[in-house]
């Protein structure tokens, strides 16, 4: 099975939390003070994961250029989820499936960030696709504070083709556009859903667009006044809208 280094103290807490059975080991810095790596030590040790110390500048040669805050874990990935697994996934969620599909996101900060709202809000999967997108990287996990490990993460061949499995199942797609003239508030989400948001600079492509049910935009009433803000980054109007979805739902 393919291996990956996770970096740092909130991805290796998740990991431990989430899926420890693929943790093969924890490296520590050797003579740290952190009580937080006091408490993954005690934890791992518990959950039977080996652990041992090393120097600093072990670490540092593992984890290149990412910040690892004194602790880097060798993790079993697990089998990639496809267009394949998206059936299941529709399945279980039912009518309170709610989706998020990022059409090409390339920074790994952003999709990070998206997973971390993702998680919080309690999505059924998040879908991107395979070529022209980051996936899971050291740097991803990182951003996403562990939510990378709680969160269905599918990469698929065709996005537009997904997109229209979820259609023919029955989850509405909305896609978010800084050009659409219908809020996403005015939109109703409150069943099986799926929320579209393309990646940095382009926003969503023509044929992806084309293929959800409905193209709406975050109000902001700043835009155009002058004062610089145009557009959000798309992991804030991730955020915006899966808790719309999550207003919504709550007032059911």
């Amino acid at each position: 099975m393919p291996e990956t280094w996770i970096i740092g103290i909130n991805p290796v807490e998740g990991a431990l939390a989430n899926d420890p059975s693929r943790v093969r080991e924890v490296l520590i810095e050797q003579g740290a003070h952190n009580p937080r790596l006091h408490a993954l030590n005690d934890e791992a040790r518990r959950l039977g994961v080996r652990v041992h110390a090393r120097p600093r500048a072990s670490l540092d040669q593992l984890a290149g250029e990412v910040r690892h805050q004194g602790v880097i874990a060798r993790y079993e990935t697990p089998p990639p989820l496809s267009e394949h697994d998206l059936p299941a996934l529709i399945e279980r969620a039912g009518n309170d499936a709610l989706f998020l599909a990022l059409d090409g996101v390339t920074d790994p900060h952003n999709l990070g960030a998206c997973l971390r709202s993702a998680a919080a809000a309690n999505i059924s999967a998040v879908i991107v696709p395979k070529d022209r997108a980051v996936g899971i990287t050291p740097v991803v996990r990182r951003a996403s504070a562990g939510a990378v490990d709680r969160v269905p993460f599918v990469a698929v061949t065709n996005l537009v083709r997904a997109l229209r499995q979820l259609k023919d199942s029955g989850v509405w797609l909305t896609g978010l556009a800084g050009d659409a003239s219908t809020s996403i508030h005015d939109i109703d989400l409150k069943g099986a859903a799926a929320l579209v948001l393309g990646g940095e600079g382009e926003g969503m492509r023509r044929l992806t667009r084309e293929a959800c049910d409905h193209v709406a935009c975050i109000p902001m009433p700043g835009a155009g006044s002058g004062n610089g803000v145009e557009s959000l980054n798309v992991s804030v109007a991730a955020g915006i809208a899966l808790f719309e979805a999550v207003r919504q739902r709550s007032s059911k």
